[in-house]
């Protein structure tokens, strides 16, 4: 939960990869539950993609042009968890004041 005038960042870029955010301090309003579930899709996909290349690892078969979309799409999974830690980890540190900001 952000407290009153803290940003929150969206799991989401805006134009130009900017970050965006949000300004709210309610967390059961539509623009925090909208992005709760972003961030759980994100999340979800980022588990697949690592099963799948897991496995993919595994397959002495495995083409080089399957390889490079598979790293592509865990390229992509990675940027998003890394923004969802990101928007966790302030949050976080932001509501206990004994953690620190490094």
């Amino acid at each position: 939960m952000t407290t009153p005038n803290e940003l929150r960042l969206l799991p989401w870029s805006g134009p130009g990869d900017k970050p965006c955010y949000l300004s709210t301090d309610d967390p059961d309003g539509y623009m925090s539950r909208l992005a709760d579930n972003i961030e759980a899709v994100q999340l979800g996909t980022a588990r697949a993609l690592l099963k799948e290349a897991s496995e993919t690892l595994d397959h002495q078969g495995t083409s080089i042009d399957d390889m490079r979309g598979l790293v592509k799409e865990l390229t992509g999974a990675l940027r998003d968890v890394y923004r969802v830690a990101t928007s966790r980890g302030h949050l976080r540190a932001t509501s206990d004041p004994r953690e620190s900001t490094c």
